[in-house]
Order: structure tokens, then sequence, then C-alpha cells
């Protein structure tokens, strides 16, 4: 009888890869969250329409673009920035809003169907 052959599969499981990418995300938003803050020192960080500049910074000065692998449009980013911002006050999830939200934007903008990069 023939010893049984293990295959041992040297591919990153998907659970790493996808932790991989809501790090990344998180980091570019965190990024996103220093640079608004900059520009916006004068009035130590105010902006009543922080999500339209984060959706225009993401997607034209970051690799969100590439991370995601899909071609994005500013006001649905914008979209659903206000939708994760309401929803994390609404719950006060224990993680940081950066990984909630990376989360999220991974999630949605992965459904099938979506238009590639």
């Amino acid at each position: 009888m023939a010893p049984e052959v293990v295959t041992v599969a040297t591919t990153t499981p998907p659970l790493a890869m996808m932790e991989a990418q809501i790090t990344k995300v998180a980091g570019l938003l965190h990024e996103a969250a220093e640079t608004h803050h900059a520009v916006y020192r004068i009035v130590d960080g105010a902006d009543d329409d922080w999500a339209s500049w984060y959706g225009d910074w993401l997607v034209r000065l970051s690799e969100l673009p590439q991370l995601l692998g899909v071609r994005l449009v500013r006001s649905e980013l914008v979209y659903v920035l206000v939708g994760l911002d309401k929803k994390y006050v609404e719950l006060k999830p224990a993680e940081p809003w950066e990984t909630y939200y990376a989360r999220a934007i991974l999630e949605h903008f992965a459904k099938p169907g979506r238009e590639a990069g």
C-alpha cells in the first residue's frame, strides 16, 4: 500500500489575506485622517463635509483603488463613508473606526458584478 500524500497549501489562507487587506485599508484611512487634520489644522480638523474630502483623497491620491481592485466612484465612496460614520456612532463597536470602516469598505466593494479597475 502506497503512503498517503498530503498536500500543503503554499498560498495565504483567505482569512489571513482578508485581515492583511483590512490592515492596509485601515492604514490608508488613518493616513487620510492625519492628512485631513493637517489640512484643516486652523479649525482643529473640524469639517462637516469630511466624507467628501476623504472620498476625493482616497480615490485620487491613495492606493485604495488598487487595493480594492475596482474603479472607484468618489460619490459612492462618500456615500459609504457617511453610512459607516452613522453606524459606527450608533453601534459604538470596540474596534478602532479605521478597522471597522476598512472591513465594511472591503465587503461593499467586493460584491459580485463590480467592474475591475
